[in-house]
């Protein structure tokens, strides 16, 4: 599952780490540890790793990231902006790390109990500056949307980057 697009978007968020001494942690659903995986791919990733969680169910959310301390969403619906960037910014702080990952989606082949449509996806990233993206692939198979969720958000984590130099 770890193709070579998503190998190499977890390479270079790897290196842009690793310059600038930063760390991240990861808080994934529908990714099921992809973003994780291929930021652990590198050699020397525990220099900017500091950990993550697979957050696939509400007994993961309130076992694994509500205790961060930070406001939940109400009311508590997966798969939206809100809960992308609660995510983010709650394992950043369980993990003491600069910036976090947020994801939750829909990868199919059917959609969510929201209604959500398989293919669509909310992606965020916390820490010194801040964006969150909207992803529609369109497609209903699930391990194609598993790695392009994870590509996605590993590039828009490249771009925040980029951004705040």
């Amino acid at each position: 599952m770890l193709d070579d697009d998503l190998l190499a978007a977890g390479a270079a968020v790897g290196a842009a780490l690793g310059a600038r001494g930063e760390t991240v942690a990861v808080a994934e659903g529908s990714c099921g540890g992809l973003v994780s995986a291929a930021l652990l791919s590198v050699g020397g990733a525990s220099a900017y790793y500091r950990g993550g969680a697979v957050i696939y169910t509400g007994a993961a959310v309130r076992s694994l990231i509500a205790p961060a301390g930070l406001e939940q969403p109400q009311p508590m619906r997966g798969a939206s902006e809100p809960f992308a960037v609660y995510l983010a910014e709650s394992i950043a702080v369980q993990l003491r790390s600069d910036w976090g990952l947020g994801e939750g989606g829909a990868t199919g082949p059917r959609g969510n109990a929201y209604g959500d449509p398989p293919g669509h996806c909310w992606l965020a990233v916390a820490g010194p500056s801040a964006r969150t993206r909207h992803l529609l692939t369109g497609d209903d198979d699930r391990r194609r949307n598993m790695a392009a969720f994870a590509t996605a958000l590993l590039g828009l984590f490249a771009e925040v980057l980029a951004a705040s130099r």
